[in-house]
């Protein structure tokens, strides 16, 4: 089960308690929180087999944007995953800040930054990548965490990218205390990058926040780069 399926059933069996404890209160037949309950758990099933599972991150990320911190985490998350692309040299097609955003794109998830991965691609196929392709890449995963956190001592986010980075070197044959070293490693890495680069990736915070296309961000980066050079 995935980790939005979870959290709505979570929300379901949350619901029905609450409905349960105070429904004498409100005269409520206890039938109505049962037939929700159930209705909610059925959504779930039909949306994680159907439509994996995307209509239910709309709806927790439709919840979740009535917080400012929230949206605040996903952006500076995803600024994070721009900015070390941007410093590694792996080209930024496009990005998004919310589940609306990534569907009305044809994507998956609650927003995040597309690369032109197709080289890494290409090598994972083979069954073999070099290894200055493979830290690229998974410190660019790592820089989302990363990055949320450099501003808030803690990470909300990072669940796909820690399963995505776990799942390549998986593959590539890494054992769990090797793929655990690996993360740890690559994270440190970007949030070195992260930090000597910080007056460039709150710029990149301000125009990603207000949408700017990838070559407003890029030339975001770029001015600030220069002024520090």
């Amino acid at each position: 089960m995935s980790q939005t399926a979870i959290n709505l059933t979570a929300i379901a069996i949350f619901l029905m308690t609450l409905s349960t404890l105070l429904g004498p209160l409100f005269h409520l037949s206890p039938t109505l929180p049962a037939l929700a309950t159930f209705m909610i758990l059925g959504v779930v099933t039909v949306d994680a087999y159907s439509f994996q599972g995307q209509g239910g991150n709309l709806i927790l990320d439709w919840i979740a944007g009535f917080s400012r911190e929230h949206r605040e985490r996903v952006l500076h998350h995803e600024a994070g995953h721009f900015l070390v692309a941007y410093l590694l040299e792996v080209p930024v097609s496009g990005y998004t800040l919310s589940a609306w955003e990534a569907l009305k794109q044809k994507q998956s998830g609650q927003g995040g930054v597309n690369f032109n991965d197709g080289e890494l691609t290409s090598q994972l196929e083979q069954g073999k990548i070099s290894a200055q392709m493979l830290d690229r890449y998974c410190t660019i995963w790592m820089a989302g965490i990363a990055a949320e956190t450099l501003v808030y001592q803690s990470a909300e986010g990072g669940v796909d990218d820690q399963s995505k980075l776990r799942g390549v070197l998986a593959s590539l044959g890494f054992s769990k205390s090797a793929c655990e070293q690996k993360q740890r490693f690559c994270a440190l890495q970007a949030k070195t990058l992260l930090q000597d680069n910080w007056t460039a990736y709150q710029a990149l915070v301000n125009v990603m926040r207000q949408r700017a296309s990838v070559v407003e961000c890029q030339h975001a980066i770029s001015s600030y780069k220069e002024e520090t050079v």
